[in-house]
């Protein structure tokens, strides 16, 4: 086998454009963040983050689950050559997109003054809110156009417009805020225009680069498509919402019934355990479109082999780095926030296992909702969204942080299980595969005897993380070498990034090869 599989092979690179963009807009996210606590006092930081929340939410409430659904409902149609029923479909999403966002946004702005005195006591919120309300439809539009790609398997306008531009312009139109003294509020016309500013050129990219021929005029043809588009798209609106719920409950949870020591602890180990997570989130950007053009193809054995092989890419990229978070995390949080931080080291180890354990199970979510299965998504993130709420309120008075952990890491595990259960019933699809198991557990028992050592007769100081992390990289590409694990898809992996790289592919099949 010289080469990928197709599907495998779009996923792949997809995958790496998607992560590298994700990867860029957190590090804009972070300077603007930054920025904008340098310029204004705790409280307008505050300020800030709090109507940037409410933006969020209201952006996700606008989308009305289309970024998703739409992906799924255009690649399901070019699977099945209906070239009529896409255009239709891009029609109806931009229809749905522009209606409810203007709604939104026309809502906010008048209730702007009446949500920022009235729920949150701060008269200072009213301002933000109605400069951050003018932007709800250009970031809702943004979200609509970029699934829209997606569903033509097109990772690229994610990647370049929604992440890395729009986080960028962010720091850069803050600088004059910055040069010139300017008053804090202009922060929120900056934050406004690098949307919109974003925004317009992703619809000068479309216009030119869409695949195919967009027509929005309103005819009732385009009717039924829109009904079951937007019947589709529903229940992922209120996934996202659920999810959003689960995100945020252990934070207000702590704050209301601890206070905001143990926030500040908790929230400086959930980011750093979500890491974790961002390859599984970039691949399910690209995986969810093309594993449900394979559906609609009847293309059952392709769909769990891309599973499988997926799921063992996901978990050996991301196991060295679980381990260094749960071996050593009093090491790593007082490197990163300072000795104070440490007391996190439990709760931290506890969420990395729950991120860890959802990359195992792969992408079960994204595979479901490739297959239609919207309603199980739905039932399975409320029964989550309701354990995670159990749980803080009985675990967080005795156990404080830890609980928290404890309730976000046990929800994680049982939206897992309830997603497999219904995947393997199915489709027969199931993550784990003897050539995952096998250098996973040679590799951990050479691993922890390196933590035995360091343990009890090293100090660990910070620089020597980024050894640790390289070093139990190199033993578990060496437990594949030496287990044999790879597949026929590996090797083809290789060889496609050796020729990439300038290496012999013969030399690669001498060193992995299988005897």
């Amino acid at each position: 086998m010289d080469t990928l599989d197709e599907s495998l092979a779009k996923i792949a690179r997809g995958t790496g454009i998607a992560f590298a963009g994700s990867l860029a807009g957190l590090l804009f996210a972070f300077i603007g963040r930054l920025l904008v606590a340098r310029i204004g006092s705790e409280t307008e930081y505050g300020v800030f983050s709090l109507a940037f929340v409410i933006l969020s939410i209201a952006v996700i409430i606008a989308t009305l689950g289309l970024q998703q659904g739409v992906a799924r409902s255009i690649a399901y149609a070019r699977g099945r050559n209906d070239g009529e029923r896409v255009q239709k479909l891009i029609a109806a999403s931009i229809h749905f997109g522009l209606l409810a966002s203007v709604a939104l946004a026309i809502l906010l702005f008048a209730l702007s003054n009446v949500i920022a005195t009235g729920i949150f006591n701060d008269p200072d919120l009213g301002f933000p809110l109605r400069i951050f309300a003018l932007g709800i439809p250009f970031f809702t539009i943004m979200n609509v156009l970029t699934a829209i790609f997606l569903g033509f398997d097109d990772v690229k306008p994610m990647a370049y417009f929604l992440n890395i531009l729009r986080g960028a312009l962010f720091p850069l139109f803050i600088l004059p805020v910055l040069f010139l003294d300017l008053p804090f509020n202009a922060i929120f016309y900056a934050f406004l225009g690098s949307i919109v500013t974003s925004c317009a050129a992703l619809i000068v990219y479309s216009l030119r680069r869409m695949p195919t021929a967009v027509r929005l005029a309103i005819s009732p043809a385009l009717r039924p498509v829109a009904k079951d588009l937007i019947l589709f798209s529903l229940p992922l609106l209120g996934v996202a919402m659920l999810y959003t719920v689960i995100t945020w409950t252990d934070t207000l949870m702590l704050g209301g019934l601890k206070g905001s020591v143990e926030v500040g602890l908790y929230n400086a180990a959930l980011p750093l355990a979500g890491f974790i997570s961002i390859p599984l989130t970039a691949m399910l950007f690209i995986y969810m479109p093309i594993v449900s053009g394979l559906f609609s193809q009847g293309a059952i054995p392709e769909m769990r082999r891309n599973y499988s092989i997926l799921t063992k890419w996901l978990f050996s990229a991301t196991l060295p780095l679980f381990l260094i978070l749960f071996l050593f995390p009093e090491a790593v949080l007082t490197f990163l926030f300072g000795a104070s931080y440490a007391a996190a080291a439990d709760a931290l180890r506890i969420l990395a296992l729950g991120f860890i354990i959802n990359n195992l199970f792969g992408p079960t979510g994204g595979t479901l909702l490739a297959m239609g299965k919207t309603q199980t998504i739905m039932w399975a993130t409320i029964i989550a969204a309701s354990l995670n709420v159990g749980l803080n309120i009985a675990l967080i008075p005795p156990l404080g942080i830890e609980g928290a952990a404890i309730a976000s890491a046990a929800s994680i595990t049982l939206v897992n299980l309830i997603y497999f259960h219904k995947l393997y019933s199915s489709t027969k699809s199931q993550p784990l595969s003897r050539n995952l198991l096998k250098p996973v557990l040679s590799s951990l028992a050479f691993i922890f005897l390196i933590q035995f050592i360091f343990t009890h007769y090293v100090t660990v100081e910070w620089w020597m993380l980024p050894l640790l992390f390289v070093l139990y990289y190199i033993v578990y590409g060496a437990a594949i070498v030496l287990t044999k694990s790879f597949d026929a898809e590996d090797l083809a992996l290789l060889r496609a990034m050796g020729r990439k790289a300038g290496v012999d592919a013969s030399t690669l099949k001498r060193v992995f090869r299988k005897r």
